[in-house]
């Protein structure tokens, strides 16, 4: 049995996107949202928030997404992880994959998919074995775009 996503730290270096990303996940999703501007600012609060679920940009100046993701597995933290990017190229998701996430949202999304993306991903996150994780969730928002 798994427990329901509650928390979420968000990593986003653009301020706009981040209070955005943050009043969505907050209010239309009832999420508890750590929202931090810099990697070395989740590392700090990843420590004592303890979030479910990590929300991070790919692009951003100093430690990147992948680089900040290496540096939190080795801090301890061991939630699982979406990646936010306009860097959807195949090869550029199969890295993400790679290095561990569940799911890579493109950027731009609108708001309220968000919260739907996260919570496709967080179920098939439960109902999938570790192997097949590859949820598809944001497919909705690229084939939306289309």
């Amino acid at each position: 049995m798994t427990h329901e996503l509650k928390r979420i730290l968000v990593v986003e270096d653009e301020p706009e996107l981040l209070e955005v990303a943050e009043l969505t996940l907050a209010d239309i999703g009832g999420y508890e949202v750590a929202a931090c501007l810099t990697g070395q600012e989740a590392l700090v609060r990843a420590a004592c928030f303890r979030p479910d679920l990590l929300v991070l940009d790919v692009m951003m100046p100093g430690t990147d997404g992948l680089e900040l993701l290496a540096l939190l597995r080795r801090a301890g933290v061991s939630a699982p992880v979406v990646f936010l990017t306009a860097k959807v190229q195949p090869s550029e998701v199969k890295r993400y994959r790679d290095a561990g996430a569940l799911d890579v949202i493109p950027k731009p999304y609108e708001p309220e998919e968000l919260c739907e993306a996260l919570r496709n991903v967080w179920a098939a996150r439960a109902d999938q074995p570790a192997a097949l994780r590859v949820s598809g969730a944001a497919e909705g928002l690229r084939s939306r775009r289309a």
